[in-house]
């Protein structure tokens, strides 16, 4: 086998991985280690490796071990970051490399992805029976709420004073209800994604658009998009409707005086979802919707895309849920990671397919 076959293969590897030397400097490092450090290879080549990979286990002792012993040594289930992001569970092989003595080859295999994926598979039969259940009350209750706003605006026009005060309340709270009511309605209601050659700038430029003369008004945005990606096969309107829910979702999060969000996409090879019909499908097309707010509440964090979960007050738990629906329903992933002072909601979408693959 040539050395190119060799370089595709080091290239094309899905998980993370850094090769170091007899000193422990990093020696090289693959396109998926490049994204899981946030630094380019040129960068990183040279540098210790423990100043720039941090792990929660004494992996310094456990390189010299391998080193003396020859042997491969498995570290599963520690928390591993660079500094640049919050860390990720990932379980660590090291092992030594023939013929170089003294370098060794460390592999990062992520956790994070997979139990977020089992959790969301999991959830999305209960989700499912939950929304059932909610779009039957949600026609059930419209009726007799529409007869109560009704009453308390004939009651309205005979009283005064604190009586009136009272049937508005009763008015403006049902008027709220109808309105959840509705936003239940189309959760369930949503049609059947369109789907066609999308270029993912030109919808992000729209949603962006929107949110500055808007709910994003107070807010900075900031652009780190990657020119050169292909197009995505999506539902430009729905893609829209996502990205703009993102947006609100970070400028509600930030303080009223203003804040940064910036909106950021790339291209990740490795990242793969399963299918309805079992097939592994690749999602390498990222948008990222980053936010400076405080981050969500810790007891949330995992269950922010199920169906009436909220972590604001009168918030209806729906628009997250709406969003995950979506994506899911266009073969694609979704992820949050949130410490205070970042927020990163994590789009993953297929490229559109060739035009005889369709």
């Amino acid at each position: 086998m040539t050395a190119s076959f060799f370089d595709t293969l080091w290239i094309s590897l899905p998980i993370p991985c850094l090769v170091i030397d007899g000193q422990s400097n990093i020696a090289e490092i693959n396109p998926a280690g490049e994204t899981f450090m946030n630094a380019s290879a040129k960068s990183l080549r040279g540098a210790p490796v423990w100043d720039k990979l941090h792990v929660d286990a004494p992996l310094d002792e456990a390189v010299t071990r391998v080193r003396r012993d020859g042997s491969a040594l498995f570290v599963n289930t520690v928390d591993v970051g660079s500094g640049e992001k919050p860390p990720v569970q990932c379980n660590v092989q090291l092992t030594t490399i023939v013929d170089r003595p003294g370098y060794i080859m460390i592999l990062l295999e992520p956790r994070e992805i997979a139990h977020k994926m089992g959790r969301d598979l999991q959830s999305k039969s209960a989700a499912r029976s939950a929304i059932g259940m909610a779009e039957m009350l949600a026609h059930e209750i419209k009726n007799p709420l529409a007869g109560i706003t009704g009453a308390a605006q004939l009651l309205s026009m005979n009283l005064s004073g604190d009586d009136v005060e009272l049937t508005d309340l009763i008015v403006e709270e049902s008027r709220r209800v109808v309105k959840l009511l509705e936003q239940v309605e189309q959760f369930g209601n949503l049609r059947p994604p369109l789907r066609g050659a999308v270029n993912l700038h030109d919808i992000l430029d729209r949603a962006q658009k929107s949110a500055a003369v808007g709910f994003a008004a107070h807010m900075k945005i900031r652009e780190n998009y990657d020119p050169s990606l292909p197009s995505t096969f999506a539902d430009s309107d729905q893609l829209l409707q996502v990205f703009q829910n993102l947006l609100k979702n970070a400028s509600e999060a930030s303080d009223k005086s203003g804040g940064t969000i910036e909106i950021r996409t790339f291209y990740e090879m490795s990242l793969r979802v399963e299918r309805p019909d079992g097939t592994r499908a690749a999602v390498p097309l990222q948008v990222e919707i980053i936010d400076d707010g405080p981050g969500l509440p810790q007891e949330l964090a995992g269950e922010v895309f199920e169906p009436f979960v909220s972590g604001r007050e009168n918030g209806t738990g729906l628009g997250l849920a709406l969003v995950s629906k979506i994506i899911s329903e266009h073969d694609g992933w979704i992820s949050v990671t949130s410490v205070p002072g970042r927020t990163v909601f994590r789009i993953s979408l297929p490229v559109a397919p060739k035009l005889h693959d369709l």
